[in-house]
């Protein structure tokens, strides 16, 4: 458990260096994101048959940084989305 909870946050890391541009995100929401990408990640990998959802592997890995990335796109067009709706 201890090790999903910093994969997740390493992935989440790295979603956010990749992403371009300043994200308004907290290190709870990275972790989130980093979590659910892993999870995404590992679901895919598992599905193509290269390891188990839970065990770490190169294409899961990559996977799961692609689904973190896409993921925080994501959250930050629904949090722009709420903010300009205040703004208003």
């Amino acid at each position: 458990m201890i090790g999903f909870i910093i994969a997740g946050l390493i992935i989440g890391a790295l979603a956010r260096l990749i992403k371009p541009g300043k994200q308004n995100l907290g290190l709870l929401a990275t972790l989130l994101l980093g979590l659910v990408g892993s999870i995404i990640g590992g679901s895919i990998a598992s599905l193509l048959g290269t390891g188990d959802i839970f065990e770490l592997n190169v294409f899961g890995f990559i996977v799961s940084v692609i689904a973190a990335v896409l993921l925080i796109g994501v959250a930050e067009a629904l949090m722009g989305r709420r903010r300009h709706r205040v703004t208003r």
